[in-house]
């Protein structure tokens, strides 16, 4: 018998900031850890700077410290810890807005994946991978390309992850196939219609707001207010300041009206350590607790350069949708993604995009079959911002 049918198949989720990995029919991910790669490269500069006396003994040399090279090197936390103590490390981002932006440090990544934190023989199990709506067939290719031909695989599956995150919810009491996802990620937002298990390619809209710019307007404003946080530490003091005080409100200016009334009530402290002296501070956390998610729903006061809100771009990919199909794209809308984990994300996200169908239903002259329901689901949901 086939070894690879008798075992479960195992389940890679590369994404921009995090990769969740396990096998089919775990509950929740063996294993999440960021997708970046340390590399050291002191023996590829070693070589270089060495000159040997003659040019085998040159190409001795490289060839030895190319070798090495690609044996020493980390993923994940790992990678992060051994980038801040050790300065021969150098960090690699594999995945840069959803797609693959380096192949050498993505195959290294996968190879730590399977052998170092999975710990299974790659010949004896089938695979699936996610990839991105909008991810190019070669990119699709040359990871068939990496998988068949490194690893040995009996078996590979590449499926788009909003799709999945929408079959996540198929159940018996509740079996709909057909639904918009909302899948915003830590490098990348899109905007997936999905009908009868198919993605409908021509309505697929991604806008450039996602995790990390959430993250890097929080540290903007902790910056321009002179909160005294060190430069080397503020970005991961800003990404665990949205993970855990941020939250959507229901409208700016009251929100602004009862920060100023009740300071102590809303006001949170940040308590950290330095990380070169080891000394202790704190800072304050205001604003920034609702003003980070406004960005996907008023994007402008983040930045010019686009301005639509993330509602009006759900109804852009309804309306673009066929005709058939929008009523129950409509009544389906999944969020996937953990930066829709915000308090209230959803009752935002829904109240305004009701808005936008109701106004659109009296501009009209006929109802055309009543009234649009429009019903955003939670029940998918990436556990990392």
């Amino acid at each position: 018998m086939d070894p690879a049918t008798s075992r479960p198949a195992v389940v890679i989720d590369n994404g921009t900031g995090y990769t969740k990995m396990g096998f089919a029919g775990n509950v929740e991910p063996c294993f999440i850890t960021p997708t970046v790669v340390a590399v050291n490269d002191s023996f590829v500069n070693q070589s270089r700077s060495t000159g040997g006396s003659t040019k085998s003994n040159n190409w001795l040399a490289q060839y030895s410290a190319g070798v090495m090279a690609d044996l020493d090197f980390c993923i994940g936390d790992d990678a992060l810890a051994r980038s801040k103590s050790n300065s021969v490390y150098n960090l690699s981002y594999p995945i840069k807005h959803g797609q693959v932006d380096n192949w050498d440090a993505m195959e290294r990544f996968w190879q730590q994946c399977i052998f170092n934190y999975l710990r299974c023989d790659p010949e004896d199990h089938y695979f699936l991978l996610t990839e991105s709506p909008l991810t190019a067939p070669e990119s699709r290719e040359y990871t068939g390309e990496i998988m068949f031909e490194t690893f040995n695989v009996p078996g590979l599956y590449i499926a788009v992850q909003p799709v999945l995150a929408l079959a996540a919810g198929y159940t018996t009491s509740k079996c709909e196939m057909t639904g918009v996802v909302v899948d915003v990620g830590d490098g990348a937002t899109h905007v997936v219609p999905v009908a009868e298990g198919y993605v409908i390619g021509s309505s697929i809209k991604s806008i450039p707001v996602s995790g990390r710019d959430v993250t890097l307007f929080i540290q903007q404003l902790m910056r321009e207010r002179g909160e005294h946080v060190p430069p080397e530490d503020s970005l991961e003091v800003a990404r665990k300041v949205k993970e855990m005080y941020c939250y959507t409100c229901s409208d700016v200016v009251k929100e602004f009206n009862k920060h100023d009334k009740e300071p102590s009530k809303y006001i949170k402290q940040w308590r950290g350590t330095k990380p070169k002296t080891g000394a202790p501070y704190t800072c304050d956390v205001g604003y920034e607790r609702f003003l980070g998610p406004e960005v996907f729903f008023n994007p402008e006061i983040n930045g010019s350069d686009f301005t639509t809100p993330l509602p009006e771009v759900i109804d852009k990919c309804i309306q673009s949708a066929p005709i058939d199909t929008r009523r129950a794209l409509y009544k389906n809308i999944v969020l996937s993604g953990g930066s829709t984990m915000f308090k209230d994300f959803n009752r935002r996200l829904q109240r305004d995009l009701k808005k936008i169908v109701d106004a659109r239903l009296l501009s009209s002259e006929a109802r055309l079959g009543g009234e649009v329901k429009v019903s955003i689901l939670c029940y998918v949901i990436i556990f990392v911002l």
